[in-house]
């Protein structure tokens, strides 16, 4: 027997990077609680972006992987925002079955203003726009959209509104984003981590998970979102436990998704399996890169070139890519 493999009796936990799927019975509520830290960590440092920035950016990761893991085909989830803030698009997508990448693009004078006015608030950052999730089945498949508008509100909010907008399904959402200090040679130093819940009430029975406020439904849109909230027992014992989360339980490795998860539910008896390990892996390379120039036309390939070569860099990897002009004379 290997010296890693577990005995009877013994219990694995997921760890760091991996999402894992729960169900409690009960209650007919399923989900999905990740941990992200060294993937996090890897794609947050290698762009180096500003503290507020990167926040958004993990919060948009951790929202891209507890959905994309839930893909039972082979396909890309994608995560993107649309905005008229400081910080104008957050893109973060999942290629199946497990490679993450992501990156933001901002305006660092207007950020700094932000900042220098002590205002720099996610709602701030982001400003009016929309976010964007895409389901991507492949080349010869439809593509499912779903669009929220984006008018002063967080990410967090954004996504419980998407379920209840788009999948009609009533949606718990919480997100956590922070650092950890570990030594270092010559001293400490700070390493990003992401946690991450999403439970959803799931009622055989259809009619248990009505909200008025849907399509056909008979309340008033006006009302505030929590006297739009099922009123089932079993929705409502769930937001008050999941209400009991703190922050830093989901960034604390020490917790762990499984000890987490059995502190909300062991009353009721809650179910783990197998998580999904999510990976730093971007999808470029040269072959794709050279597909896409070689659909240039000769004028294009000629604005492309600057001191004699092509020079294409990725967004999300930091890749640089060159290419001789030649290659793309015909």
């Amino acid at each position: 027997m290997a010296d890693n493999e577990l005995k009877l009796g013994e219990f694995g936990f997921a760890g760091d990077d991996t999402v894992v799927p729960f169900d409690v019975g009960p209650l007919d509520v399923r989900g999905r609680m990740v941990q992200l830290g060294p993937v996090l960590d890897q794609i947050l440092a290698r762009h180096a972006y500003p503290e507020p920035v990167a926040r958004l950016l993990a919060e948009a990761v951790v929202v891209t992987v507890l959905l994309g893991t839930s893909l039972k085909f082979e396909g890309k989830f994608i995560l993107q925002t649309r905005t008229d803030g400081p910080v104008d698009m957050l893109v973060a997508d999942f290629a199946t079955p497990q490679s993450l990448r992501a990156y933001a693009r901002f305006d660092a004078q207007r950020l700094q203003a932000l900042l220098d006015a002590g205002d720099a608030v996610p709602q701030a950052l982001l400003g009016k726009g929309v976010l964007a999730l895409t389901i991507d089945r492949g080349a010869h498949m439809q593509r499912y959209q779903g669009i929220v508008q984006l008018e002063g509100t967080t990410l967090e909010e954004a996504a419980k509104t998407y379920f209840r907008q788009s999948e009609q399904i009533p949606t718990d959402v919480k997100l956590s984003v922070g650092k950890l200090v570990l030594p270092a040679e010559g001293g400490s130093r700070e390493h990003w981590r992401a946690g991450g819940l999403l439970a959803q009430f799931l009622p055989k029975a259809a009619e248990r998970r009505h909200m008025p406020d849907l399509h056909g439904g008979d309340g008033d849109p006006g009302e505030p979102t929590a006297a739009r909230e099922p009123t089932d027992n079993a929705w409502q014992e769930l937001l008050a436990l999941a209400a009991t989360v703190e922050h830093n339980e989901l960034l604390d490795p020490a917790v762990g998704s499984e000890r987490l998860l059995y502190r909300l539910f062991n009353e009721h008896g809650v179910r783990v399996y197998d998580g999904t390990r999510v990976l730093d892996e971007c999808s470029c390379s040269r072959e794709r890169i050279r597909g896409i120039l070689d659909s240039f036309s000769a004028d294009e390939i000629t604005e492309s070139v600057e001191d004699g070569v092509i020079r294409v860099n990725c967004e999300f990897c930091s890749k640089k890519y060159e290419f001789e002009p030649a290659e793309f004379a015909a």
